[in-house]
């Protein structure tokens, strides 16, 4: 994965997206296979939920390739919707959870099926990260990146739990923004009561950015072998 795509050539950006879309068709294929030879739907909800990390991905990407004659008041407001449906994508490693044996469909079969989604939501989180990293590197520098980075997978984090647990979803700040912010603030005022939040967030704040920091620094890797 290239480690500057906002400023990276569109030859790069094209192939990064011909990857990722031979991903999202074999999860695809697999969820449609499966509804085919059983009648059933059991895994259909994860093509919404790929279509929910493509969200952020399709944002970033289009603010990377605009970066250069983007205004400063629309960075803010995309940004914001960006961070809002961010964690969406990453969310689908806990699709995991869904994962147990099924009559009629190996076991095998619904591992490979949802570990492929969950495969796709983790590179589409962290291409679309690098993106936003990048972006903000270019205009406040390289520790603000960093930082931005940080603070982003920690919400999102929180955001994983708020999903999986509450059942909380982005667009629920619109809808219902006053429950929403009652459950938050109440975590964040008794911290000792839900042990269980700070667990999921912590726990996945850190496996989410070791990957990540793994990941750039595989392409940092190739970059200089190619050179």
């Amino acid at each position: 994965m290239p480690t500057s795509l906002p400023f990276a050539p569109t030859r790069q950006r094209l192939s990064l997206m011909l990857i990722l879309g031979a991903s999202l068709a074999l999860s695809l294929a697999l969820i449609t296979i499966r509804v085919f030879v059983t009648h059933q739907l059991t895994f259909v909800f994860l093509l919404w939920n790929l279509f929910l990390a493509l969200v952020p991905f399709g944002l970033s990407m289009m603010l990377g390739l605009a970066a250069g004659s983007l205004r400063r008041g629309l960075l803010l407001p995309v940004g914001a919707v960006w961070l809002l449906f961010f964690p969406n994508a990453p969310y689908i490693l806990t699709d995991l959870f869904h994962l147990e044996p099924r009559p009629g469909v190996p076991y095998w079969y619904d591992l490979g099926l949802i570990l492929s989604c969950a495969w796709n939501g983790l590179m589409l989180a962290y291409a679309s990260l690098l993106e936003m990293q990048n972006l903000v590197r270019r205009r406040v520098g390289t520790v603000a990146g960093w930082a931005f980075v940080t603070v982003a997978l920690v919400l999102s984090s929180f955001g994983i739990y708020l999903g999986r647990y509450l059942r909380w979803n982005s667009w629920d700040v619109l809808t219902n923004p006053l429950m929403l912010f009652y459950d938050i603030l109440n975590r964040v005022l008794h911290p000792l009561t839900y042990p269980r939040t700070y667990g999921v967030t912590v726990l996945f704040s850190v496996f989410l950015l070791l990957g990540y920091i793994t990941v750039r620094q595989l392409g940092q890797i190739t970059n200089e072998e190619e050179r």
